[in-house]
């Protein structure tokens, strides 16, 4: 097996650089931010940070190519760094603490790009979330020290607790009546929204969760956390890994019914 111990410290590195520049802008009265062509923000903050990231990446990793929110994709080869700089842009603009930045890694094997390392990294929150193939998932304030998170045993839908983003996705899909049924079948449902629900699942505190609408950058990190706390990461369409353009998450044991409600059959 592969060994991923330098690319995790680096995505750290990469982390820790980016969180001091996000940090520095974040609630700043004079923030600049536009609107881009699909209707949706992006801060001077957002386009620093993945500068940064990818300065260092090619410093770091010549080599290797690069995918991002930004600015797209650049280098060719069978790893890519795939980076999101600001996951919750919306909220970072307006002072809301939940945004992070999502570093992964993807290889390429013989099922396409999967990643294989990834960093969620939340300063605002105070929170960080990473994990490696092979290596397992863990959590804490930085990749200093960190204390390993596992998904939950909750087996029953009665019992489960269900995150997403917002009704508006389901219901422009045609899948808001799946989407309710499912949220009544469950014990308790919340809108955290972004990478959040996908760390809570990954930490046992959520049992399932997901979101009909996403980009490669959105679920390469996240994906990795979830599968090496032990869970669950696929498209709607029951496709592993973060290839689909949405995403379902969950422990494992209730994946199946997750698809079930929401997925292409549902």
């Amino acid at each position: 097996m592969a060994d991923y111990h330098d690319d995790l410290r680096l995505a750290h590195a990469l982390a820790d650089a980016a969180d001091a520049t996000t940090m520095e802008r974040f609630r700043a009265l004079d923030l600049k931010v536009e609107t881009k062509p699909d209707m949706t923000p992006v801060s001077e903050a957002d386009r620093a940070a993945e500068e940064l990231i990818r300065g260092r990446l090619q410093q770091e990793r010549p080599r290797d190519a690069i995918l991002g929110e930004e600015y797209g994709v650049e280098g060719t080869g069978p790893r890519r760094w795939v980076v999101d700089p600001i996951d919750g842009t919306k909220n970072y603009v307006r002072g809301v603490p939940v945004w992070a930045t999502l570093i992964a890694l993807m290889e390429e094997g013989d099922d396409g790009y999967q990643p294989v390392v990834g960093v969620v990294s939340a300063p605002a929150l105070g929170r960080r979330w990473w994990a490696a193939k092979g290596l397992g998932a863990y959590t804490g304030r930085d990749g200093a020290s960190g204390t390993r998170i596992h998904v939950s045993k909750v087996a029953a839908l009665p019992d489960a607790s269900f995150a997403y983003s917002s009704l508006t996705g389901w219901e422009e899909r045609g899948r808001l009546d799946g989407f309710l049924e499912l949220s009544r079948a469950c014990w308790r449902t919340r809108a955290y929204g972004d990478f959040w629900p996908y760390m809570m699942v990954a930490e046992g505190s959520v049992d399932l969760c997901a979101e009909p609408e996403l980009s490669l950058w959105d679920m390469a990190a996240t994906a990795v956390v979830v599968q090496e706390a032990g869970g669950r990461f696929t498209g709607l369409d029951g496709r592993e890994g973060p290839h689909s353009g949405n995403a379902a998450a969950s422990n494992g044991l209730l994946h199946e019914e997750l698809l079930g409600y929401l997925g292409a059959h549902g």
